[in-house]
């Protein structure tokens, strides 16, 4: 069974869950839209989520990516990889971390190939 390692009481969770919400916030606002608004284009009946998110007191459901993403006018890829960084720092870290290196591996693999 799984079991969300984030506990909502530990604060770096707490402080994970502010940046996150302040992220949000910012979205929506550069989009020009209220709480009401994006509660009626991501689909939730009440705008108090909204505010509940922004405030750092909840999470985006899985399923509810994709509408987020196309509401707040990013692409779904990128909008789950920075929220991920919130949401999920250990799995985010594990499979993130290593993406400035990738160029710099591939170019010594070739320089090894070449002198051998």
């Amino acid at each position: 069974m799984y079991s969300n390692p984030q506990k909502r009481q530990d604060t770096q969770t707490q402080e994970l869950r502010k940046a996150a919400g302040k992220w949000l916030r910012e979205l929506r606002e550069a989009q020009g839209l209220s709480q009401r608004e994006l509660a009626q284009l991501v689909g939730v009946e009440y705008y108090t989520f909204i505010s509940q998110l922004e405030t750092g007191r909840g999470r985006i459901p899985p399923d509810k990516y994709r509408v987020w993403a196309e509401a707040l006018g990013l692409p779904v890829r990128e909008f789950v990889k920075h929220l991920f960084q919130y949401y999920d720092p250990i799995t985010f870290e594990i499979l993130f971390s290593d993406e400035a290196r990738v160029p710099a591996r591939k170019k010594r693999s070739v320089a090894v190939s070449k002198t051998r």
